[in-house]
């Protein structure tokens, strides 16, 4: 039962501050109470609809509305997997390739009333939590939906980085970095890298060296049930590493520090639109199996 429904805007986004009173209304039409966070209150005069902030947005509501680009959605699926919970995310596409925020804004009510009906489709989605291990004592830790990074400094300077899955050594990668990128995120960074496409419902991992110093590595699909150990290793003076996650956030590392990635306890749940299926996607975004 959806009672209330959070809605997000990527910050900023001007193009929909006339359009937020009404959807609002539209929600309070059916009985649901509607709630901002507070950027995206910035950008109406709605000023009786609730307002929280975006970071405690997944504790207050049971459906978030999205309207933004696939960073936006990083950001948020982020959040409620700190917060613990597992609440659907319907994002309605302002950004670019929105292969993540595949509704268009002419299906936004369409989508959103089958969201609070029970029948849109919702699917689960791998994430992975990252934490870095400094000293033997536990540091930092972070989600992401799309995928881990270690990459070397500025400079573009070759990393070794030394590889364990499942406790079992696997190898050093001598390359620009490694991604590890869950379904979701293989046709994100990891497609770029020249990894494989991975199906969403598939329980796997990619591990893809970028742009490896040999010939002979390639990318690997894993168990996603096996934990991900990575320690960078200098290679001469001025050698830097960094670890980042989908994107958004990251952090210098030390060349003692060790990055733990795991599956993380609960998924993204992510509302899809009502006509379009994976492959669907696929070919309307990336211009998939085109000529």
């Amino acid at each position: 039962m959806i009672k209330r429904v959070g809605i997000v805007t990527k910050p900023g986004l001007t193009a929909v501050s006339g359009d937020l009173p009404g959807i609002a209304a539209w929600l309070e039409q059916r009985g649901v109470e509607p709630v901002f966070d507070e950027s995206t209150a910035a950008l109406t005069e709605a000023c009786s609809i609730r307002t929280v902030q975006r970071d405690d947005l997944p504790r207050h509501v049971d459906l978030i509305l999205l309207l933004g680009g696939d960073g936006t959605l990083l950001g948020m699926a982020d959040r409620t997997a700190r917060a613990g919970l597992e609440v659907p995310i319907l994002g309605v596409n302002f950004g670019g390739l929105g292969f993540l925020t595949e509704v268009t804004y002419g299906e936004l009510f369409a989508s959103l009333e089958a969201a609070l009906a029970g029948t849109a489709p919702v699917e689960s989605r791998l994430m992975l939590r990252a934490a870095i291990e400094r000293h033997g004592q536990p540091g930092s830790e972070h989600y992401a939906l799309n995928d881990v990074t270690v990459t070397g400094g500025s400079l573009s300077r070759v990393v070794e980085f030394a590889v364990s899955v499942g406790g079992e050594f696997v190898a050093r990668f001598h390359a620009d970095g490694l991604i590890v990128a869950t379904p979701t995120g293989s046709t994100a960074y990891n497609l770029s890298a020249g990894g494989p496409i991975v199906h969403p419902a598939v329980h796997a991992l990619v591990l893809n060296p970028i742009a490896p110093h040999t010939l002979t590595n390639r990318p690997v699909v894993i168990p996603a049930s096996a934990d991900v150990l990575v320690q960078p290793h200098a290679r001469g003076a001025g050698s830097e590493a960094y670890v980042t996650f989908d994107g958004q956030s990251g952090e210098r590392l030390e060349f003692t520090d060790m990055v733990r990635i795991q599956k993380a306890a609960r998924p993204a749940r992510l509302v899809r639109g009502v006509k379009r299926s994976y492959y669907q996607v696929l070919r309307e975004k990336l211009r998939w199996a085109e000529r």
